[in-house]
């Protein structure tokens, strides 16, 4: 009632506070195990703002309410829009194929579909 935080923090999560010590958790979470899966659920996870932000901090998931599902959603697709998309300036350029490694490729390709042809023969001929 009087209004001392911006947010109800049992509802939104507090950046400043509860979100710098999952910023430290992810961090030394991954640091040791590079594809582990963190995630969040409870009133956060059909909040817009804390989607968005455990999003911008790499969380793995969300985990919502069934009647919040859609605002969650909503709010997921936002913040994947919203981060910046990375340069192109450090992807390596696309190799071309020489021309001997396309015509392997094409050669590869032709006797691939001529065995499937002769396994589907065969196969309705064992039907009869």
């Amino acid at each position: 009632d009087k209004e001392i935080l911006e947010r109800n923090p049992f509802q939104s999560i507090d950046v400043n506070g509860v979100g710098s010590l999952m910023k430290i958790g992810i961090t030394n979470g991954r640091s040791v195990k590079p594809n582990m899966e963190i995630g969040i659920c409870g009133e956060h996870g059909g909040d817009p703002n804390s989607i968005k932000f455990c999003h911008n901090i790499g969380l793995s998931y969300v985990s919502a309410s069934p009647h919040r599902i859609p605002i969650a959603i909503v709010a997921a697709a936002q913040a994947a829009l919203e981060q910046p998309k990375k340069s192109s300036k450090n992807t390596k350029p696309k190799k071309r194929l020489d021309r001997s490694t396309k015509k392997h490729a094409k050669k590869n390709l032709r006797k691939s579909a001529k065995i499937s042809k002769i396994t589907s023969k065969k196969k309705k001929s064992k039907k009869r």
